[in-house]
């Protein structure tokens, strides 16, 4: 049985509302847990949240849906998976400090409803990464909403109140090498040697006794050829002889990949004969596959002289949603992961993000606004930079929203130059820089590179860093309005005679 939090307190436990937090404290746990509080206070915050947290359950086996919540061995209560959660995101903290702070950070652990009496309640480390997995991006968007909406009602604005948003683009990095092809088929050849040996000796199958020593093999060729670099001297004939030198250690290294590659697929087809695990055969096929294709690329790269086109190439092996992004910055020639859209309001508050799959920023333009017009229906403007300029853009964004401020590329006309010129306009541009503070928010707080795996897993940890940014926010919005009472009710200061 699952429940969202313990309605009943244990014995030296303490209510959420009444945890008090240290008003000096410039750490970052204190803001975090404090937005959290106040999620937990507002009653009607708390319901909506509670309602949205029900959702968090684990799948069934073989994809037949949701387990129960109502029967079972009791599972963590949803709001322990929430804030633990958001703190990770947060602190920008991997599982094992996690672990650590959920079993010794006190004033963490009364927020996740474990009493001062109740030592022996410990948290494993496999169990806070099972759970927090079970959250979806399509949830986390939800939830975040009602953040936003508990923000703006702590600073005293009505759902009807103009925004004025700001949009753009960043790069979020995936947890890669950079890529080489001989590199990535090294990987691939690894991989399926591994998992071709040992399924081999599972079932029985000879020939792969000494599996180590061909990879170990293959990792030499490798380096011979890593180690050699294109000659820049005068004499053509020295140039020639080492370009032919690194050709024939590329053939090397692709005739020991091919037969190894081989070998595998003699054993996948004997193993496709008997009772294997369909995932770990299709798994052994995939990275097979993946050799191939690097063979493939390695031989017209280097030994024909191709050029192998952008889209055929795949930089990353266990990442495959990588992309190679340039976005033209000073000392970053490239950057490998995906490219994440953010919109943040006047308060500094995250609004809407999107994760941009093979997409350019002027391609997302019109579908983030209308998905951020969905979720706030008062957005009056928003800005963006040249970067998402289309003719189409500004037409289609013209009937979103009231204003849209989004500067031309080129050689612009006088009408286009009276535009830009209109106060408001050039009010607007002037404010849009501000949203490269929420986007270095982000990447300090989580967002600079991606841990998780797969592209699910890239979707729920960018959701989760933006509502961990937003209840680190509301967090610091009442910190702010609680020391400015307390000031008020000491009065003003005066200096003694």
């Amino acid at each position: 049985m699952r429940k969202v939090i313990e309605p009943q307190l244990a014995l030296g436990q303490i209510d959420i509302g009444a945890i008090v937090f240290n008003p000096k404290s410039r750490d970052d746990i204190p803001q975090i847990l404090r937005g959290l509080q106040h999620l937990y206070l507002d009653p009607d915050v708390r319901q909506r949240v509670f309602a949205l947290l029900e959702e968090v359950v684990p799948e069934r086996a073989e994809g037949k849906g949701k387990v129960s919540s109502d029967t079972g061995r009791p599972g963590m209560t949803q709001w322990t998976i929430l804030v633990l959660g958001v703190l990770r995101l947060g602190l920008n903290a991997d599982y094992d400090r996690l672990h650590e702070l959920a079993n010794e950070h006190k004033t963490l652990r009364q927020m996740l409803g474990v009493g001062d009496w109740q030592a022996h309640v410990q948290f494993e480390l496999q169990t806070l990464k099972d759970n927090l997995r079970l959250f979806t991006p399509e949830l986390l968007d939800r939830i975040n909403q009602e953040v936003v909406r508990a923000g703006h009602h702590a600073l005293k604005k009505s759902p009807e109140d103009e925004l004025n948003a700001r949009a753009d683009s960043f790069v979020v990095k995936t947890n890669v090498e950079y890529p080489t092809d001989t590199g990535l088929l090294y990987e691939a050849v690894r991989k399926a040697l591994g998992l071709g040996a040992e399924l081999a000796d599972t079932h029985g199958l000879p020939g792969w006794r000494q599996a180590a020593h061909p990879l170990r093999t293959l990792k030499k060729a490798r380096r011979r050829l890593q180690k050699l670099k294109h000659s820049t001297a005068q004499d053509a004939t020295k140039r020639q002889a080492r370009q032919e030198e690194i050709q024939q250690a590329h053939r090397d290294y692709l005739e020991q990949a091919e037969t190894l590659v081989g070998r595998l697929r003699d054993t996948r087809d004997q193993l496709a004969h008997l009772p294997v695990v369909p995932l770990r055969l299709a798994e052994l096929e995939g990275y097979l596959a993946h050799a191939e294709r690097q063979i493939d690329q390695v031989r017209r790269r280097v030994l024909l002289g191709e050029t192998i086109p952008h889209a055929e190439k795949v930089f990353s092996l266990f990442e495959p949603h990588t992309e190679w992004i340039s976005k033209g910055k000073a000392g970053v020639p490239v950057e490998l992961g995906l490219k994440v859209c953010v919109v943040e309001d006047p308060h500094r508050f995250i609004l809407h993000h999107h994760v941009m799959e093979k997409a350019t920023d002027e391609q997302v333009a019109v579908p983030i606004v209308q998905a951020t017009k969905e979720r706030f229906p008062a957005l009056h403007s928003i800005s963006f930079d040249k970067g998402f300029h289309s003719p189409a853009n500004q037409a289609e964004l013209a009937d979103l929203v009231e204003r849209v401020v989004l500067p031309r590329k080129g050689r612009r006309s006088e009408a286009t130059k009276a535009h830009e010129s209109e106060p408001e306009f050039v009010r607007l541009r002037r404010q849009h820089a501000a949203v490269e503070s929420a986007i270095n928010a982000l990447e300090q707080h989580g967002l600079d590179r991606c841990p998780d795996h797969g592209l699910d897993g890239f979707k729920r940890y960018v959701a989760l860093a933006v509502l961990a940014r937003n209840v680190q926010r509301l967090g610091a919005v009442l910190k702010e309005q609680a020391a400015l009472k307390l000031k008020r009710q000491r009065g003003p200061y005066r200096k003694a005679a």
